[in-house]
């Protein structure tokens, strides 16, 4: 298969400004996995809360709105209580040719391993708070489906996920990215693997698209990586890329070479890359990183 060059930025480091801070000081606490859109002259930023492990894990998606990119201001938020969750991972913003606004919620089963992706649907941002959740990716006992990444275009929606292994507990943590399309956003087909671990590489254990790019016919994408079980939830960010296949679905996805991004503080987390293309013209990106006391923030750099 034939790949493409489009360019992708990745974080540098330099000139990042933190967004939002994490809610504790502590590692498992973080402010993170955004997910952006630019809608009526806005970057609005979906992001997700955590505290650690028996403190209350992800406590809570937040829809927030900003002028400059930079500087947020909070319009809406929902807790895992809502859905009767143990925990929110990444949510996926969403504004719909039709106007509409959707947050794909993942929620965590409690007591398991399993995770499942719902739907809030509302004429403005801040009623999504108040939406009734639809489950649009059910998963089953076999695995937990999470963390999804859109895109629509005239072939209709399309959709990126990580999946997760349920036959063993201690195995749940591998994932792959599957690909499915849909015509309206809400009832999806499987269509294939589009990125699986690359046995003795950085990305060994598992990887999970972040961020998609489509130039043409075709893709790159931004993925979270990592080679052991022991770097859950430090993921580094690589780079993707696939072509559009004649029935107007994407094709797998092929790593590239180089060496992921990641944080200059130990364990090196830096993952959950968005990109938006600013209403006055430049980009940027958003993502989560590992700080020194080892808790996580939001972070963007203009590029």
């Amino acid at each position: 298969m034939t790949v493409g060059t489009t360019t992708l930025p990745l974080p540098s480091g330099e000139d990042a400004t933190v967004v939002v801070e994490p809610p504790g000081t502590e590692p498992g606490a973080w402010s993170g996995a955004p997910s952006s859109i630019v809608a009526d002259g806005h970057v609005w930023l979906a992001y997700r809360l955590r505290l650690p492990i028996g403190a209350g894990r992800g406590i809570a998606n937040v829809i927030a709105r900003s002028a400059d990119g930079v500087s947020f201001t909070v319009v809406a938020e929902v807790s895992k209580d809502q859905f009767g969750a143990e925990s929110l991972e990444r949510p996926a913003l969403v504004r719909t040719p039709e106007g509409r606004w959707r947050l794909y919620v993942s929620a965590a089963t409690p007591g398991t391993k399993h995770w499942r992706v719902e739907l809030l649907e509302a004429a403005t941002p801040e009623a999504l708070a108040t939406a009734e959740p639809v489950t649009v990716l059910a998963g089953d006992e076999t695995a937990g489906w999470k963390d999804p990444v859109l895109h629509h275009d005239e072939h209709g929606w399309h959709l990126w996920a990580s999946v997760h292994p349920l036959e063993s507990w201690d195995d749940a943590d591998r994932m792959t990215t599957e690909y499915a399309t849909s015509p309206d956003g809400v009832h999806w087909t499987r269509r294939r693997t589009a990125l699986a671990p690359r046995p003795g590489r950085w990305d060994a254990r598992g990887v999970r698209v972040s961020s998609v790019q489509v130039n043409g016919d075709e893709i790159t994408v931004a993925y979270d990586g990592r080679a052991t079980a022991g770097e859950n939830w430090e993921e580094r960010t690589g780079v993707a890329r696939g072509t559009r296949l004649p029935d107007g679905t994407f094709s797998e996805l092929v790593a590239e070479e180089h060496e992921p991004v990641g944080s200059p503080h130990e364990p090196y987390g830096l993952r959950y890359l968005s990109l938006v293309d600013l209403p006055g013209g430049g980009r940027r990106i958003y993502y989560e990183a590992t700080r020194a006391d080892g808790a996580h923030d939001l972070r963007t750099e203009r590029v």
